[in-house]
C-alpha cells in the first residue's frame, strides 16, 4: 500500500490507496460456525421431539387456531440463530478467548425458550412444557460443547501464528516490549505482533529484549501498517502520540478491515470492573474500586464451606490411602504444619501430606547456598529436591500433598481458590504493594498455580496473585477450579 501524493478534495488528509486484501480468516470461521449451528439446531430440535413427550399439534384457546409441534421447534432454531448473531456471539473479537462467546450462547437460548413460552401462557396454548424444558438444556448445553470445542481448534491454530489478527504496536520502546510479551504469552488472544512504531523509527533496528523489527516512526503508522501487511494498530503508549495524531489515525483505517486498539496505563484490570463513559465526547473510562466485604464475600465463604467438606467426604478414601503410603514410607509424621501468612496478616498453620525428610528445613540453607535451579528470588525450589521422599515425589507431581489443606478451608484458614500462602521469610522481602495480597485469603489453588506455578520469575507471580485480589469474582472461582484439574494432571511446575 503506497500513499497517493493527491490531495483528497477539500481536505490535506493524504488519500491512501488500499491494500491488496489479506485471507479473511474471521469469514471462512463464522461460516463454519453458522453452519455447525445450524446444524446442531437441527439434530437436537429433531432429538427433543423424539425424547420429549408433546402433541403433534397444539391449540390456540385464544385464537382458535392448531400449530404444528415442528413448526414451533423450527422458529425457535431460526430464533436462536438469529439471536446467535444479533448478541455477537461469532464476533471475531470474542472468538477464542473470555466468556462473552459462552454468556451470548447462553443468553441467546435462554431468551428464545423463554419467549416462546410466555407466547404460549399468553395464547393459551397448552402441551409445551415438556419439549420446551428438554429443549432449553439440550440446546445451551451442546452449543456450548461445540463453541468450546471450536475454540481448542483455534487457539491451536493461534499457537501456530495461524487465523490472527496482525498487529503493529505505536509506542514507546518500553511500552512496545511489555505489551509484546503480554500478547505472546496468550496467543490465543488472536493478536499476533509484525512490526512496531516508535517514536526513533529506526528501520532495520529491533526493540531491545525482544525480536520485533522497527518498521517507522509514530508519524508513518500508515505506511509501517502496509509494509508489514497487518490489519491492527494497537497504541501501548499514549505519550508519543497526540489526542489530534489518534483520531486521524482512526480516521485513516480502512473500515471494517483495519481496526484501532488503545492500552490504558492502567493495567490488569478485569472487564466486570470496567465500564466506558462518554461525556461530552470523550470516551472516559470508570474503574469500579474493588471491595472485600459484603454478600459476594459471604457466598464465596459459603461455597468453600460447603465445597471443601464436600470434597472431604468424597477424597476420605484417597486420604487415607496417601496418609498410610506417607507413614510406612520413611520416618516421620504423617502430616507436616508450617506457620503461613494469611488474610490480614494473620498467622495459621497449614497442613499438608509430608513429603520430605525429617531434617528439610535444617538443610534448606546448605541447598540454598548451593544454589537453586528453579522458583525464584522469593521463592525456594528444586526440580530435584534431595530432600523430597520417594512417595513424596509422586504426590507433589499430582498436588496430592496439597489435600490436607481442605480442612484449612473448612475452618476458615484458607480458600479453595486464592493467592498462594507465603512463608513469613518471604514476606520479610516484599515490596509494600505485594501485601495487597493479604486483603483476601490465601487459596489451595490460584491464577499462580494453573499459570506454571514454580516455572514462573517473582514478577509474574506477584502479578498474577494481585490481578486475582484486585478481580476475583465467585465465576472467575470456578474457572480457576476447572483449570486446576488440568494443571494437575499436567504436572507443569509442580516440584
Amino acid at each position: 500500500m503506497a500513499v497517493d501524493n493527491e490531495r483528497v478534495r477539500g481536505g490535506s488528509i493524504p488519500r491512501v490507496a488500499a491494500a491488496p486484501r489479506p485471507a479473511r480468516w474471521e469469514r471462512k470461521y463464522v461460516r463454519a460456525l453458522v453452519s455447525t449451528d445450524v446444524l446442531l439446531l437441527a439434530t437436537v430440535g429433531t432429538a427433543v421431539m423424539l425424547a420429549a413427550p408433546h402433541p403433534s399439534v397444539v391449540e390456540s384457546t385464544r385464537l382458535g387456531v392448531t400449530i404444528p409441534v415442528v413448526g414451533i421447534v423450527a422458529g425457535v432454531g431460526a430464533v436462536i440463530l438469529a439471536l446467535l448473531s444479533l448478541t455477537g456471539s461469532r464476533a471475531p473479537r470474542v472468538v477464542g478467548v473470555g466468556s462473552q462467546e459462552y454468556r451470548a450462547i447462553v443468553h441467546a437460548t435462554f431468551l428464545a425458550f423463554t419467549t416462546v413460552a410466555l407466547l404460549a401462557y399468553i395464547l393459551g396454548i397448552d402441551g409445551l412444557h415438556y419439549i420446551l424444558a428438554y429443549g432449553l438444556v439440550a440446546t445451551t448445553g451442546t452449543l456450548v460443547l461445540s463453541r468450546w470445542v471450536w475454540r481448542r481448534w483455534l487457539v491451536a491454530q493461534r499457537r501456530q501464528g495461524k487465523m490472527a489478527n496482525r498487529v503493529l504496536l505505536v509506542g514507546s520502546e518500553e511500552s512496545v516490549a511489555g505489551i509484546a510479551r503480554d500478547l505472546r504469552r496468550n496467543p490465543a488472544a488472536g493478536l499476533l505482533v509484525v512490526g512496531a512504531c516508535t517514536p526513533t523509527g529506526r528501520i532495520a533496528d529491533v526493540i531491545p529484549g525482544t525480536d520485533i523489527a522497527v518498521s517507522g516512526s509514530v508519524d508513518n503508522v500508515i505506511q509501517a501498517l502496509a509494509r508489514v501487511e497487518a490489519d491492527t494498530v494497537l497504541i501501548t503508549s499514549a505519550n508519543e502520540l497526540s489526542a489530534a495524531t489518534v483520531r486521524t489515525l482512526s480516521w485513516e483505517l480502512e473500515p471494517g478491515r483495519q481496526h484501532l486498539i488503545l492500552s490504558p496505563s492502567l493495567t490488569d484490570i478485569s472487564g466486570p470492573r470496567l465500564h466506558a463513559r462518554p461525556v461530552a465526547g470523550l470516551p472516559l473510562v470508570h474503574v469500579e474500586t474493588p471491595r472485600y466485604e459484603g454478600g459476594k464475600l459471604h457466598a464465596k465463604r459459603t461455597f468453600d464451606i460447603l465445597a471443601g467438606a464436600a470434597l472431604l467426604l468424597l477424597l476420605s478414601p484417597v486420604l487415607i490411602a496417601v496418609a498410610l503410603a506417607v507413614r510406612f514410607s520413611s520416618p516421620g509424621g504423617i502430616f507436616f504444619r508450617q506457620e503461613r501468612v494469611g488474610l490480614g496478616g494473620e498467622r495459621f498453620n497449614m497442613l499438608k501430606f509430608r513429603s520430605m525428610y525429617v531434617d528439610a528445613e535444617e538443610r534448606l540453607a546448605e541447598l540454598a547456598e548451593a544454589g537453586r535451579d528453579r522458583g525464584n528470588d522469593v521463592m525456594f525450589k528444586m526440580k530435584d529436591d534431595p530432600r523430597v521422599t520417594g512417595i513424596g515425589r509422586v504426590l507433589r507431581r499430582f498436588s496430592l500433598d496439597e489435600l490436607p489443606q481442605l480442612i484449612n478451608v473448612v475452618r476458615g484458614d484458607m480458600a479453595l481458590v486464592g493467592p498462594r500462602p507465603p512463608l513469613e521469610r518471604e514476606v520479610e522481602l516484599y515490596a509494600d504493594t505485594v501485601h495487597r495480597r493479604f486483603l483476601v485469603k490465601p487459596g489451595i489453588t490460584g491464577l499462580w498455580q494453573v499459570s506454571g506455578r514454580s516455572d514462573l520469575s517473582w514478577d509474574e507471580t506477584v502479578r498474577l496473585d494481585l490481578f486475582y485480589v484486585e478481580n476475583w469474582t465467585l465465576t472467575g472461582d470456578l474457572t480457576i477450579l476447572l483449570k486446576t484439574v488440568r494443571a494437575v494432571l499436567k504436572s507443569q511446575g509442580a516440584y
